[in-house]
């Protein structure tokens, strides 16, 4: 490896995902001198619009949401210091269930097999060390995160060179953690109902099956701005609300569950590079 730096790659569905699942360890990664690359699936034209205005209401264009969030994708990668960003643009596909799941062009409509022979082409060319997605239900169910991941280890099985591969979660310790914040500050929260409770309770692992933990609190600033960066999006980006100060307490540490390693470095870890270094 002498001939090229060690090389991370994160596979995100929409502009936004890179911060708030990943942006820690990119900021990191990228002050040590790690390359970094990030690969975004979708263009996030079903992003909420200017003004708020949400997909399906009148005056909500997605093409015209799609160049504003690029914007602002690059906008956040120069704050978390990527090395390379690489975009997809399939159309978003909006929420399980909608109409845009199933609409020409969207991510969730593409085959697979399609998707992933474009992503190895950016393996190969990229040699990553680590790889980063989402796990078999994108974390929380949305269908482009889905396709994320299943476009991800389609890629890896083509290109069979990466020595490890994680998925992001997050331990049901901390999950709790984030149900008592957003009722701190929602205070108008409404209750949520049984199904949707035990649905949240599902997300994550429990945290003795949680491989990897990695301290991005120094880079939590980067973090915060890197979605800030994201300013369309900031109705729905709940963290912003906490400030920087609080923000760091609850989303310092990064976590992950590995998922393929060729380099036998013991586990709980608190590096992705663990034995590549």
């Amino acid at each position: 490896m002498a001939d090229r730096p060690l090389t991370l790659m994160a596979v995100h569905a929409h502009p936004d995902d890179e911060a708030t699942g990943t942006g820690g360890i990119l900021a990191r990664y990228a002050a040590e001198g790690i390359r970094t690359v990030l690969v975004t699936c979708t263009d996030g034209g079903c992003g909420d619009g200017p003004g708020g205005v949400k997909p399906g209401e009148a005056g909500h264009d997605p093409a015209a949401v799609a160049v504003m969030r690029r914007q602002e994708l690059e906008a956040s990668c120069a704050v978390l210091k990527i090395s390379d960003l690489e975009t997809l643009d399939y159309a978003d596909s909006g929420m399980m269930g909608w109409a845009s799941n199933d609409a020409p062009g969207s991510f969730w409509r593409t085959p697979v097999e399609e998707a992933a022979a474009r992503l190895a082409d950016l393996m190969l060319r990229y040699r990553p060390d680590v790889v980063v997605t989402y796990d078999e239900n994108g974390f929380y169910g949305h269908p482009d995160h889905i396709q994320a991941h299943r476009i991800t280890m389609a890629a890896l099985e083509k290109v069979a060179s990466t020595p490890k591969v994680y998925w992001t979660t997050m331990p049901h310790s901390q999950m709790r953690r984030f149900g008592e914040a957003m009722r701190e500050f929602n205070e108008d929260m409404p209750e949520m109902d049984p199904a949707e409770a035990a649905a949240l309770a599902e997300i994550g692992l429990p945290d003795d099956e949680v491989t990897t933990w990695v301290d991005t609190t120094p880079f939590s600033g980067q973090k915060f701005d890197a979605l800030a960066a994201h300013a369309s999006q900031g109705e729905n980006i709940f963290f912003l609300k906490m400030g920087k100060e609080r923000f760091a307490e609850f989303m310092g540490v990064e976590t992950f569950v590995r998922v393929r390693d060729t380099t036998g470095a013991d586990v709980p870890e608190t590096d992705l590079f663990a034995g590549l270094r």
